[in-house]
């Protein structure tokens, strides 16, 4: 088993363990997403089947919140004591949330890119997640032309797209 899968399967029990913390009794799948960067990012899919509306909700209210609180841990918990060259990036995902987040959110940063190539001017992005300017960051490495970087301190964190 590689490192990459101990880890990912190790982050696997650690959640089905905190959703049990959480009397939220629920099984946990592993999936995985190529970056841009020749990295991976495991996914961690909660299977909502034994969950009641009320619980998926918690997790999905305020544009998926408690979902975001949960990955975030999972991404501070889950790589203490690794090298910060070698952190193992988490998404936690529920009844698609993530999956359709991440499309609008591609189709959005690709109507910036677009206008930011065509003016010439930054374009600022705001109300973003940290795991959100994370996979925008990443998608933009493999770009010629743009850039991005993030600007401002949290909760007022911006991410700017911009010429090379």
């Amino acid at each position: 088993m590689s490192i990459w899968e101990q880890n990912s399967e190790n982050a696997k029990q650690w959640l089905e363990k905190l959703l049990k913390l959480m009397a939220m009794t629920a099984d946990v799948q592993i999936g995985v997403q190529e970056l841009g960067t020749g990295l991976s990012s495991c996914w961690l899919i909660i299977d909502s089947s034994q969950l009641s509306s009320q619980q998926v909700e918690l997790f999905l209210a305020n544009k998926g919140e408690g979902l975001d609180a949960i990955q975030s841990l999972a991404n501070t918990i889950l790589n203490i004591g690794v090298e910060a060259a070698e952190h193992q990036f988490y998404i936690v995902e529920i009844n698609g949330y993530r999956q359709q987040r991440q499309s609008e959110l591609f189709d959005w940063v690709n109507q910036a890119a677009t206008q930011v190539r065509q003016t010439g001017q930054e374009i600022e992005l705001k109300a973003l997640s940290s795991a959100e300017r994370r996979q925008i960051h990443a998608f933009f490495e493999e770009e010629n032309d743009l850039t991005t970087e993030s600007r401002g301190v949290e909760p007022d964190r911006r991410l700017v797209i911009r010429l090379k």
